[in-house]
């Protein structure tokens, strides 16, 4: 059985939304199902949205982990993002933690170094 996940992030400005998450994600969507979604693929059946819905705009906490922890926050810094926080947990798993320009928490997570 293939599972698809689709993680929706909701923003209030297409355009300001848009243009940070290629910064973050380091490049532009996917595709564009419509004038108020952008989709990008990060994985085989893995995807992050944004959707226009200013109502409820700056409440998505997701985090996203990844293999090339170090290599991904150092070409998003290049990109002019920097990190709100970077946690290392007891177990030596790492945590950097992004706000977009609504709010919401965007987190990749990596094994220890």
């Amino acid at each position: 059985m293939t599972v698809d996940l689709f993680a929706g992030i909701p923003v209030g400005d297409y355009a300001v939304a848009v243009a940070w998450y290629e910064r973050l994600l380091g490049g532009p969507p996917s595709f564009l199902p419509n004038d108020v979604e952008a989709v990008w693929e990060l994985a085989a059946h893995r995807y992050l949205f944004i959707e226009v819905r200013p109502e409820h705009a700056g409440h998505a906490l997701h985090t996203v982990f990844i293999e090339d922890f170090d290599a991904r926050l150092s070409g998003i810094a290049a990109r002019g993002l920097t990190a709100a926080r970077r946690e290392t947990y007891a177990n030596g798993v790492r945590k950097a933690t992004f706000h977009d320009p609504d709010g919401n928490e965007i987190g990749f997570g990596g094994a220890p170094a």
